[in-house]
């Protein structure tokens, strides 16, 4: 259906926290405003009111929820390219959110993001004492549950003196797999969930195969009922992705030519095949093709801002349990042992 009324008690809080966001321009009509900025200032305030979570289990407890759950950290490394005698830097750099580049040569958006792992900048130099050229390079050291992605579409444009934005179509997936961003050391440390991951894929591809009409109708009775999953996170880091694997979650778009006008809508999934339009205080149910529309390339709504959430295991029925076997087998091997001792 469509055209249901939606409250929005959050945008008067939002206006009092933040009163640049409540500015009204001629007419008595509110400004127009960057909504990232508006996300980015909202990530912000929670960071500094929710508290991290932890466990007895949890090695570490990260300040705030938001850093748990949505910030990430990259080892980044600072090199002068004007002389070898100043030696490489590394530092290691915390953000809640990862830019997508764009130029003509991004039509995707893992290149516009494989771009920003890598830039020149200008800064001084102590070793030549004048201001000289580092290429700093990064490399994602912790992925957060949560990812999110903005697309950097708006700049400014001296000679019209206008903030302009870029059209171009730039093309995102439904699933996105984060490996190639990381280091060489979260890539291992990833690697056992994602290769379970194959594993289950693999077997449902060899049941379908096979024609095991046992086996698909234990598939179907487990479609029925509710479904259990391994964790996405660490276990000595609660709220990080422990597989590099997401799903699109909600999308942020903007419709227009410039950062000083347009619309902004939200796009959110509320179902496998359903996600919900989210146009000022009006709701519609849109399916997963437009989505898909949403890249770019002319006047319609255009990806701003991206969110993906965890991609999720499933714990097979079997796979349960055996793991309760092994547990058994465990406390039966340990009874003999105590009676050794005694």
């Amino acid at each position: 259906s469509s055209g249901i009324n939606a409250e929005w008690p959050l945008r008067p809080g939002l206006h009092m926290t933040f009163p640049r966001f409540a500015e009204r321009g001629e007419g008595g009509v509110f400004q127009q405003q960057d909504a990232n900025e508006c996300w980015t200032e909202i990530m912000r305030m929670m960071s500094e009111y929710l508290p991290g979570e932890g466990s007895t289990n949890t090695e570490t407890v990260r300040k705030s929820y938001i850093e748990q759950y949505f910030g990430g950290e990259n080892v980044t490394t600072m090199k002068c390219s004007e002389t070898e005698a100043e030696p490489e830097t590394k530092s290691i750099e915390k953000w809640t959110q990862l830019r997508c580049h764009i130029n003509t040569d991004v039509r995707y958006m893992q290149v516009g993001l494989t771009m920003g792992l890598k830039e020149n900048i200008e800064k001084t130099s102590a070793t030549l004492e004048r201001n000289a050229v580092y290429v700093k390079t990064s490399n994602v050291n912790r992925l957060p549950s949560y990812l999110t992605i903005n697309f950097i579409r708006f700049f400014y444009k001296e000679k019209e003196n206008i903030n302009a934005k870029v059209l171009k179509d730039i093309k995102f997936p439904m699933e996105y797999d984060a490996f190639e961003l990381c280091t060489p050391e979260l890539q291992t440390k990833i690697t056992p969930a994602r290769d379970r991951f194959e594993a289950l894929r693999m077997k449902k591809i060899e049941i379908e195969l096979s024609g095991d009409v046992k086996n698909k109708k234990n598939e179907k009775k487990k479609e029925d009922k509710e479904v259990n999953y391994e964790p996405c996170s660490f276990s000595d880091d609660l709220g990080s992705s422990n597989s590099g694997y997401y799903e699109l979650q909600a999308v942020l778009t903007h419709q227009g030519r410039s950062s000083s006008s347009g619309h902004y809508v939200a796009w959110v999934k509320h179902t496998e095949d359903n996600w919900i339009k989210c146009d000022d205080e009006k709701l519609s149910i849109v399916k997963e093709e437009d989505i898909l529309k949403l890249s770019g390339g002319g006047d319609w709504h255009v990806a701003y801002t991206l969110l993906y959430g965890p991609k999720r295991l499933e714990i097979w029925e079997d796979e349960k349990k055996e793991e309760d076997k092994k547990e058994e087998d465990k406390k039966e091997e340990a009874v003999p042992e105590m009676e050794k001792m005694e």
